[in-house]
């Protein structure tokens, strides 16, 4: 498959307004019965509520389709429901002891959930449901992949048909949101079931542990991933983790440390092929300029971000921006001709990370370079 072709004669951003293949002002009908000349931001404006006109129907589906999937009754909801009882107690009172088990309530009502949900569907030892998998899961995130984020997928054909392969891509954007899309992506134009190596925090945090297991996530750690990939499954790994993920904004596009070449060793292990992935548009969905260290270490996060709209517009300030992504695979880096010895290496291992990470770095500067705008592509 291959991407649009673009014009690398003009610069970094794309062509200027009133250039190349956009007008700086054309007539057209403003309102009823006025004749006004459209600005640029009037065009933008536009197509921003389209995107999110167009987002809104898909959700609506999507939840109708898990809906009909889903045995859901109020037994399901009665955990959830005291939880959010107490809550409210405890807002009105003051009273703060009433919180004591929230934690407790609200873990029970994710395994509930989750029991329920997938029912008397098979799951395997690393608890991967593949009817909650294409079913409940992503038909959720296919919205945002289709119609919020509009998600360009170049090079769907290196993505193995059959047998293993290990996925590596760049983090970024705050929230893990580039790996759920890649598992959209993977899944609508790979047709393979994505199985993602996850960080201790996502595999702990209350209910949505026990979702990220049956969706396809493990832990992070060489022995699980390597299982993974002889048993031809395909694996995606974020080498850069929290420290990509969540870097400053000015930083963007700029790869972190790939740490000691752990996944490396473990592709080599299994034999498989490492295919390299660069995403462009996830790092403005959510713009870091700084961060509160204190409240972090207290609610044991990583890190607790300041954006343009969090905390300053409070729970709406999590809602990510509109922007267009690139989602682009790369050929294949094999594996198997190196033999087990090489997974013991260093100079072999330290050479391939370098080489993986190189390959996704040049990727990434050269979809910038082609993309015109942040939001529209």
């Amino acid at each position: 498959m291959r991407g649009p072709e673009f014009d690398l004669s003009q610069p970094l951003g794309g062509p200027r307004w009133g250039e190349g293949r956009r007008d700086s002002r054309s007539d057209r009908v403003v309102g009823e019965g006025f004749l006004g000349a459209t600005t640029h931001s009037d065009a933008a404006a536009t197509e921003i509520g389209r995107i999110v006109d167009r987002f809104l129907t898909s959700m609506r589906s999507a939840i109708g389709q898990v809906m009909e999937v889903l045995p859901i009754d109020p037994e399901i909801l009665a955990p959830v429901k005291e939880a959010a009882k107490n809550v409210d107690v405890a807002l009105a009172t003051g009273d703060v002891s009433r919180l004591s088990g929230l934690v407790d309530a609200i873990n029970v009502a994710g395994d509930v959930l989750a029991t329920r949900i997938t029912g008397g569907y098979e799951v395997d030892e690393f608890g991967f449901d593949a009817h909650f998998h294409s079913h409940v899961w992503l038909p959720l995130w296919r919205p945002l992949f289709e119609h919020w984020f509009r998600v360009e997928v170049i090079g769907a054909e290196n993505i193995p048909e059959n047998g293993a392969g290990l996925i590596v891509s760049n983090h970024a954007g705050v929230l893990p949101l580039d790996g759920l899309m890649t598992t959209v992506a993977v899944h609508d134009h790979g047709g393979r079931a994505l199985r993602l190596l996850a960080a201790d925090l996502a595999m702990t945090l209350p209910v949505s542990a026990p979702f990220a297991r049956r969706a396809g996530a493990t832990l992070a750690c060489a022995a699980d991933a390597e299982r993974l990939l002889e048993g031809g499954h395909v694996v995606a790994v974020w080498p850069e983790g929290f420290k990509g993920l969540g870097k400053p904004f000015a930083d963007r596009y700029r790869l972190q440390r790939f740490g000691r070449g752990g996944f490396v060793s473990t592709a080599i292990a299994a034999g498989a092929p490492i295919i390299p992935c660069s995403v462009v548009g996830s790092e403005e969905i959510y713009p870091k300029l700084g961060e509160i260290p204190a409240l972090a270490r207290l609610l044991g996060v990583p890190y607790l971000p300041i954006t343009p709209t969090f905390p300053l517009l409070g729970g709406l300030g999590g809602i990510p921006l509109p922007t267009k992504w690139t989602m682009e695979f790369g050929e294949p880096i094999e594996t198997a001709h190196l033999g087990d010895e090489a997974a013991e290496d260093p100079m072999v291992v330290f050479e391939l990370t370098d080489q993986v990470r190189e390959t996704i770095q040049n990727t990434l500067f050269r979809n910038l370079a082609r993309r015109g705008s942040v939001f529209f592509g």
